[in-house]
């Protein structure tokens, strides 16, 4: 994949984390800030930052319970460890810092 298609499929990514945040109806904030950085604040004040990693073509996510990088496998962003699908492990790692449901499929 090149750099072009990168870019289109991270922002189009960003862009379904951010719609799946606001249809959850959690106590969380969000905001999508430069360079691709979407940064997730829950009510205890701990956060989840997703960011495009240009370099190695990966989507990574810092949340309290790791670091995670996931990779474009074709149809779906995989975790580079567990080959957890993205949206899947965001939703499970949201929902443990928020202490209520949040699904963002």
């Amino acid at each position: 994949m090149d750099d072009k298609d990168f870019n289109r499929l991270a922002e189009t990514t960003l862009a379904r984390i951010e719609a799946g945040l606001e249809a959850s109806g959690a106590d969380l904030d969000f905001e999508l800030g430069a360079g691709g950085v979407l940064e997730i604040e829950f009510a205890d004040d701990s956060k989840i930052i997703v960011n495009r990693h240009g370099v190695n073509q990966e989507i990574w996510v810092a949340a309290r319970a790791g670091g995670f990088h996931f990779r474009w496998d074709g149809s779906v962003w995989r975790d580079t460890r567990d080959n957890a699908e993205l949206l899947d492990k965001l939703s499970q790692l949201a929902s443990q810092q928020a202490g209520e449901s949040v699904d963002l499929r």
